[in-house]
């Protein structure tokens, strides 16, 4: 386990809480996110509490039986509840400050956020990307018209097999008759 750094060990007084308000002021968004999700977690589990003891408890209907167990269960969901509207307080700053992280950030294509590497290994520049993005247009298309004829002959399939099932039926009920 280490230390602090004492006072007179190269840093002049002060300067180590200092910097240690100042790294826990600038917390990152992505500790923030990770806060905000175990919070998120904490509201679920809560809630699954608050609904268990609900379920668990009895309504007051003017019998004294278990009087006591209900003050009880009534003052844990209290509890609960309190701890819960802390809990969506907390996750609310967190939303807050994310966004507030997040403010000054230009928006990215996703496209740019996924690396690839082109068979040479090169990257890919903003004109191979703008020509694979229209190859991948036409290639949609192409296979957009393919399903369309797909389905039509599909559906051409479709009638012919009615029919030569009503033929076979109409076949079956005329030798039925000469029977």
């Amino acid at each position: 386990m280490s230390t602090p750094p004492l006072a007179g060990a190269g840093m002049p007084p002060g300067a180590f809480a200092g910097t240690q308000a100042q790294a826990a002021r600038e917390v990152n968004t992505a500790s923030l996110c990770r806060i905000g999700q175990e919070t998120v977690q904490d509201i679920v589990f809560r809630t699954m509490e608050i609904f268990q003891l609900l379920r668990n408890m009895q309504l007051p209907n003017g019998v004294t039986y278990h009087t006591g167990t209900y003050q009880d269960r009534l003052g844990k969901l209290q509890e609960h509840l309190r701890q819960l509207s802390i809990l969506f307080r907390k996750l609310r700053l967190v939303y807050d400050k994310c966004n507030e992280n997040c403010a000054g950030l230009d928006p990215v294509p996703i496209e740019q956020l996924i690396p690839y590497v082109e068979e040479d290994g090169s990257k890919h520049d903003d004109r191979g990307a703008a020509s694979q993005l229209r190859f991948a247009s036409e290639e949609r298309r192409e296979i957009m018209e393919v399903n369309k004829k797909l389905k039509q002959k599909n559906q051409q399939l479709k009638q012919i097999m009615d029919q030569l099932r009503n033929l076979i039926w109409d076949i079956n009920a005329m030798l039925a008759m000469r029977n």
